[in-house]
């Protein structure tokens, strides 16, 4: 996994698998080959439309949801 520490904070990096701009969510790929991550629209930190793109290569944290692991923090990289 690709990391960097901005603030004491592991980032990781990875690609938008999909995401649903109507239903607010999808999922990402880390650039690690991990398991994909639950990705949702009030994690991702942009102004306006919170929204992110097929193949879009992103920077986020990993924390845990109530259904597993998911994508935290996410930023367009």
């Amino acid at each position: 996994m690709q990391l960097s520490t901005i603030t004491g904070l592991k980032m990781a990096t990875g690609t938008v698998k999909w995401f649903n701009d109507a239903k607010g969510f999808g999922f990402i790929t880390p650039d690690d080959g991990g398991e994909d991550l639950f990705a949702h629209f009030s994690e991702i930190k942009t102004e306006g439309f919170k929204s992110l793109q097929e193949n879009q290569k992103v920077s986020f944290e990993v924390k845990m949801g109530p259904k597993g692991k998911q994508a935290a923090n996410i930023k367009p990289a």
